[in-house]
């Protein structure tokens, strides 16, 4: 089976390379494609075959490309599938159906049950449910990080570990109103960990660094992939982000800002003052511990660390009961904007 792991943004790198590890111990042929604009970023170069050049992906002749985004080119052969990007159904176009997939292949109840109305709807595409493959990493190397985390706290001697981790939509970012309280929790008792997505302003990021120089307990994490930080970390801070569900499967508390999430099973709170007293609280207290339970059963009950198996099953038993797409019918308008974002094929 010949596969493109199909990239647009550097987030998409974490979420396939499961993908990539299981597809190659299956023996299947994995392409991926690394747009020239993100290529210094891709950690993965000695490891795995990429190409920047969309004309060698349309050469490559593909029965699937996976794709963690929303946009595939529709002249590219090949089942297209949708394995997504986050777990934040809240967040505007989550549910949106763009017309560039085959398969759907969803992360979890919640997510399974909207779209196969979706399907019955639009009668274009399917959806199977198997998990998503950013997450078997987190449930693999549970275990992995204990001595990591007993040498962070001696280190800063301090007794808990806090990462912030806010999303970078300038509508929906908690980064600019709580960048005076937050650090205030890197204290004597907390180490303060800061991960931004990496679509976050710069500027944002650049005046965050130049805060935390001054604040021995609080460091901004410079690796893209957060699994080692959700694992060593306590309590998340963030807002409405993907990455609170990531940290919630783990049975580990979170407190968001303003976020928007219709399924709120956390601590959420709507002004700045109230963050030291919420973490001071949930620290002392879990209260929402068995609230998380719907989370874990309804956006992602997989924690075999399987995700990825049951992604390529699925679509190999697709591919062997339906004819392998020689291109995606589309609109003119969704067609000419593919041509613009990646260019055309001879």
């Amino acid at each position: 089976m010949r596969t493109t792991l199909f990239c647009k943004n550097p987030y998409a790198f974490g979420i396939l390379k499961p993908l990539h590890n299981e597809l190659i111990s299956q023996n299947h042929e994995v392409k991926w494609f690394v747009p020239i604009d993100i290529v210094n970023k891709f950690p993965f170069k000695k490891e795995c075959d990429f190409t920047t050049n969309i004309q060698k992906i349309h050469n490559f002749n593909n029965d699937v490309i996976f794709v963690p985004g929303n946009e595939v080119p529709h002249y590219l052969r090949g089942l297209k599938v949708q394995v997504f990007h986050g777990l934040a159904g809240e967040k505007k176009g989550h549910f949106r159906i763009r017309k560039y997939f085959d398969l759907y292949l969803t992360q979890g109840p919640y997510f399974t049950n909207k779209f196969k109305i979706l399907a019955q709807k639009h009668k274009d595409f399917k959806v199977i449910e198997t998990g998503w493959p950013k997450l078997d990493q987190l449930f693999l190397q549970k275990d992995l990080y204990h001595t990591d985390k007993k040498e962070l706290l001696n280190k800063y001697k301090v007794k808990k570990i806090i990462l912030y981790a806010p999303t970078f939509s300038p509508s929906l970012t908690s980064a600019i109103d709580l960048k005076d309280t937050i650090l205030t929790l890197a204290n004597t008792e907390n180490l303060l960990l800061i991960k931004f997505h990496d679509l976050m302003d710069n500027k944002v990021v650049s005046e965050y660094k130049s805060l935390c120089k001054a604040i021995p307990n609080a460091k901004v994490i410079e690796e893209s992939n957060i699994i080692k930080y959700l694992l060593l970390s306590d309590l998340m801070i963030s807002d409405t982000s993907s990455v609170v569900y990531e940290f919630l499967l783990l049975n580990k508390p979170a407190i968001t800002y303003k976020s928007k999430s219709k399924n709120i099973k956390w601590g959420n709170i709507t002004n700045p003052k109230q963050l030291i007293t919420s973490v001071n609280n949930t620290i002392i207290e879990d209260t929402f511990k068995d609230q998380r339970n719907w989370i874990i059963n309804n956006y992602h009950p997989y924690t075999d660390g399987k995700s990825s198996k049951r992604m390529v099953d699925a679509v190999e038993k697709y591919i062997k009961e339906n004819p392998i797409p020689e291109y995606r019918k589309l609109p003119w308008s969704r067609k000419r904007k593919m041509i613009k974002m990646f260019g055309n094929v001879i």
